[in-house]
């Protein structure tokens, strides 16, 4: 089989089991509590932080209007989590930006909009019966970039895992390891140029497509609509301060 029947058949395989897996928002305090206790439970199993008595890891960007947390469910069960943040407008915090300021602020200044999802973190007992989690997980973050029209697709990882999103995503790699806030071990940024990359990457993983009514149940706040689905020239800035506003 040629490498691009590969990727098409592991592309279809994955579509298929879509609907094994639930997409839920973070808003409960029991939700959040379980995804901090999983973020936990990984972290400290791979060494990248130290033992703490609450066994939580959560931190300011978890309460920001420009960041939505996502539990991914099999069966019931929490799977994996991962962490969105949209950088834009009057809203540039988020975990990137903290560690890579010299490279984004430039960005966000020509008016970029960033898609910075991070604290991707899995079940491992779970994930060995669903070896497909990465890519289901990390497709929320290309959902996002469809959602709030993202320029660039951000990921911060650690130096081993910079093939798969160079593989899969396409991102390329902008600096070298840095320290992160809370964790032990360094990570890198890496990056891709959205628009221009999306079709390419879509043809090669077609399940990471989702509908406008997908997109709106995952992101939308208050009832206020991204530009990317209603047609208006509302920035996401303002879409995530209505979105504050409305609670």
């Amino acid at each position: 089989m040629a490498p691009a029947d590969r990727v098409g058949s592991y592309g279809s395989l994955i579509s298929r089991v879509l609907n094994r897996v639930e997409y839920r928002l973070a808003e409960t305090e029991a939700d959040k509590e379980a995804i901090y206790r999983l973020r936990y439970a990984a972290y400290l199993k791979e060494g990248a932080i130290h033992p703490n008595p609450d066994g939580l890891v959560t931190d300011r960007f978890d309460d920001l209007p420009n960041s939505w947390t996502f539990g991914v469910y099999a069966g019931g069960e929490l799977a994996s989590s991962i962490r969105i943040s949209v950088c834009a407008g009057s809203h540039p915090e988020t975990p990137s930006m903290d560690v890579f300021p010299d490279l984004l602020e430039p960005r966000v200044a020509q008016g970029k909009i960033l898609v910075d999802p991070t604290r991707f973190v899995a079940n491992s007992v779970l994930a060995r019966s669903l070896p497909e989690l990465p890519y289901l997980t990390v497709r929320l973050a290309y959902i996002a970039c469809n959602y709030f029209n993202a320029d660039i697709g951000l990921a911060t990882v650690r130096a081993e895992h910079q093939a798969f999103y160079r593989r899969v995503f396409l991102h390329e790699p902008l600096t070298g390891p840095r320290t992160y806030p809370g964790l032990i071990k360094p990570i890198c940024l890496m990056a891709v140029d959205f628009p221009n990359m999306w079709e390419r990457v879509l043809q090669r993983y077609p399940f990471l497509h989702a509908s406008d009514h997908e997109q709106r149940v995952l992101f939308e706040r208050g009832g206020v609509q991204s530009p990317a689905l209603n047609g208006s020239d509302m920035t996401p800035s303002s879409l995530i301060a209505k979105a504050e506003a409305a609670g």
